[in-house]
């Protein structure tokens, strides 16, 4: 199908607003009357509050509002598992927990406040390693877990464990007894922090008629709404959250965070309140993505067939679970321990575990960069034990068209064979490489998320210009740019000619938010199903009122609509917008809404092959190069298509080698972004790009999801290739060069 818009790379639609300093973001919300809002956090990992005195912070000069446990109601708030406490009540279960909340006229006045609260703590014993909170006898960080709102106690009573899930398909008993080999390695992953440059930020106002505005860093506006009317039992129709930019996301922008404390801070003080987390309490305090513990055993034949395969997945949660949507609240990547591979006896068990650490959340792909690591990892040790070549092993086990997942559903249209060969072809794989030079594969696959309804309202004013209404945030993805060439496309209009204006949650009665690459999907369909019947409309106002014809006969091309039939010359968008807007006493405006039921069988797999280059010397890792091949389907955007791949590769990068919130006893070590490291331009190899077109997606136009595939396979890509290079084996991220001086070190000694 040949497009006159889609496809065509364009700049982002709020570009230049962002460029010039017009865009709006929480930080920016100014109010009369706004009060700074600060938190008081425990410096203990596990403790038991003895108690709070805050009558001295009360009197401290531009003070209006001072919170403790004891002034909030009991409520806790969760996005599945209600467990986390406004402020901490009793007891703290981590370095970092809210204690107390202060709102003054100014930060520094709220700051000396904090400092003098008293508050008397009785340590309790604390459990930091997910493994050790599971076996018995470990410290119950959770006494009240049973009374939790949200909360279903899973098969098996394990100590700390709030989430149990298993899968399992034919006989793993058997498949074991059949294999010629069996092998079985752990993994384990750190934390690693979103590293977003707009930290949480929030700002609430409660007026007279306790009506409550609601400006956040969140790109979920009306679950929000949804949580605070039912979780802290707020009329929903008096709550208002208005929609703002959000200056980056990657899965951790989702969840209520400070939004609670400052509802409350607000309603006391009655004056507006901003709150704004330091990059410490960012990393401190905020949700980054779980460290875990997988197990992989496998069993295999001398010619490569997988037979078999058991996995465990431990992810650790920290000390609440409330930032995790799912039901239950677990990360749903522990099925990507099977890879991209048709494996006839499996049996995974995953396990969401409390410890005394930072509360962990949602980070682009939740779950599967851990168990993506783990598996292709795996795949390469299995490839040197049957002295096969690794690329040869994967192409020998691929998924196929009809084989299903865990969970039972099947796979269609799969494009994992073509998509691997291309990329082994463009990284030259099976070439001769220079010493200390190694190439390793990462594969997988990720298919369009979501479910729910997406809103969308277009009009057209009577100079044919055309306005797209949603209710769905800016997180710089470019997602308005793809709805506006949407709705081009449909309208055979220039891009230009399109505009778009962002609503909140008095604009419809629900919307789609950002994750899981389901945007582009679901607001995408609302969209242009909206565009296709203002098409429609607009050619009967055009074959009725100034044709004479029937509809039929009218066609819209490259903005002029003509008649089959009959002597009057084509017509302008912009005349048949006016007849129309003639008519309709006024712009014609449609509201279309979008359901999306389940998820579609139509994947989209992505390989990475990294060449990497190691200093025996000293450890030191330098990634040379990457090859990137995506199964993609229609390409809306190219331009934000390249933007997605680039900065998905450049944060798997960043987990591979250098990521991690460091912590020692449930204390974060890493506490600014400059002991926390992320990739810098000196870091990034070279990067070549392979597309495998197949407009087959579930998306407009066939377009498939490609928000998470640019870092899902990264990791593993780069711990293959480490070991290709020099013949080391990390089993752990991030692939440190201490690490690895210290396994080339011990190797040698082996040796």
């Amino acid at each position: 199908m040949r497009f006159n818009v889609v496809g065509r790379p364009m700049e982002r639609i709020e570009g230049r607003d962002k460029v010039g300093g017009k865009t709006l973001y929480t930080a920016d919300v100014k109010l009369a009357g706004l009060l700074g809002g600060r938190c008081l956090r425990s410096p203990y990992a596990h403790a038991r509050i003895v108690r709070v005195n805050s009558d001295k912070a009360k009197n401290v000069k531009g003070v209006l509002a001072v919170l403790t446990g004891a002034d909030v109601p009991p409520f806790r708030v969760g996005l599945s598992l209600q467990d986390t406490p406004i402020l901490a009540q009793g007891r703290v279960r981590f370095i970092g927990e809210k204690v107390a909340a202060v709102a003054a006229t100014n930060i520094e006045a709220a700051e000396e406040a904090l400092s003098l609260i008293e508050v008397e703590y009785e340590e309790l014993p604390g459990v930091f390693d997910p493994k050790e909170a599971m076996a018995s006898g470990a410290p119950v960080i959770h006494e009240e877990l049973l009374s939790y709102k949200g909360f279903h106690q899973p098969a098996e009573t394990i100590p700390n464990v709030f989430a149990l899930q298993s899968w399992s398909a034919g006989d793993v008993a058997a498949g074991f007894k059949e294999a010629d080999a069996i092998l079985e390695h752990t993994f384990t992953t750190g934390r690693a922090h979103q590293a977003y440059l707009e930290p949480h930020s929030v700002v609430v106002k409660v007026d007279d008629a306790d009506r409550v505005d609601i400006w956040a860093s969140c790109k979920a506006p009306f679950r929000v709404k949804s949580h605070l009317s039912r979780q802290l039992e707020i009329p929903k129709n008096q709550i208002r959250v208005h929609v703002v930019a959000v200056g980056g996301d990657f899965g951790g922008k989702g969840a209520l965070m400070d939004i609670p404390i400052c509802y409350h801070l607000a309603r006391t003080a009655r004056r507006p309140v901003k709150m704004i987390m330091t990059y410490t309490e960012e990393l401190i305090a905020g949700d980054p993505r779980h460290s875990s513990v997988i197990r992989i055993k496998s069993g295999v034949k001398k010619d490569g067939t997988l037979v078999a395969r058991e996995a465990e997945v431990i992810f650790n949660s920290g000390a609440y679970a409330s930032f995790k949507p799912g039901d239950p609240p677990n990360l749903g990547g522990a099925t990507y321990t099977m890879g991209v591979y048709r494996i006839p006896n499996y049996a995974i068990r995953s396990y969401g575990v409390y410890t005394n650490t930072v509360p962990c959340g949602y980070y682009r792909a939740p779950g599967q960069p851990q168990a993506v690591f783990a598996a292709e990892s795996h795949m390469d040790l299995i490839a040197k034990e049957l002295r096969m070549d690794p690329l040869k092993l994967r192409l020998k086990n691929l998924f196929q068209s009809g084989d299903k997942l865990p969970g039972g559903r099947a796979m269609d249209k799969v494009r994992v064979r073509e998509t691997l060969e291309a990329a082994a072809k463009k990284a030259g794989w099976g070439k001769k490489r220079a010493e200390n030079v190694g190439l390793g594969i990462g594969v997988s696959f990720r298919h369009v998320g979501g479910s729910g309804t997406a809103n969308a309202e277009i009009s057209v004013s009577p100079d044919g210009k055309v306005k797209i209404l949603t209710a769905v945030p800016d997180i710089g993805t470019g997602t308005h740019t793809l709805l506006q060439q949407i709705a081009a496309e449909i309208l055979t209009i220039a891009p230009n000619d399109v505009s778009a204006e962002i609503g909140d949650t008095d604009t419809f009665e629900s919307d789609a938010a950002p994750g899981g690459s389901k945007i582009t999907n679901m607001s995408g369909h609302a969209v242009l199903q909206a565009a296709q019947e203002l098409r429609e409309r607009l050619i009967a106002v055009a074959a009725a009122s100034i044709f004479g014809c029937d509809a039929g006969d009218v066609t819209l091309a490259k903005g002029r609509f003509s008649a089959a039939r009959g002597p009057k010359p084509s017509l302008s968008f912009a005349e048949v917008a006016r007849q129309a807007a003639k008519e309709n006493g006024g712009e014609m405006r449609l509201r279309k809404s979008y359901e999306v039921k389940g998820r579609s069988p139509v994947a989209a797999f992505v390989v990475q092959i990294a060449e990497v280059e190691v200093d025996r010397e000293t450890g030191s890792l330098k990634v040379k190069r990457f090859v990137t091949a995506h199964d993609v389907g229609a390409v809306i955007n190219p331009l934000t298509h390249q933007g997605q791949i680039e900065g998905g590769l450049v944060q798997g990068l960043g987990y591979a080698t250098m990521e991690e919130v460091v912590t020692e006893n449930g204390k974060v070590m890493t506490v600014n972004l400059g002991d926390y490291r992320i990739p810098c331009t000196r870091d990034l190899p070279a990067l070549d790009t392979v597309l495998i077109e197949d407009p087959t997606g579930p998306g407009p136009f066939g377009a498939k999801q490609i928000g998470e595939n640019g870092l899902i396979a990264t990791a593993p890509a780069v711990a293959n290739a480490l070991d290709a290079a020099v013949g080391v084996r990390i089993f752990d991220l991030p692939l440190a060069a201490e690490k690895i001086y210290f396994a080339l070190k011990s190797s040698k000694s082996a040796a």
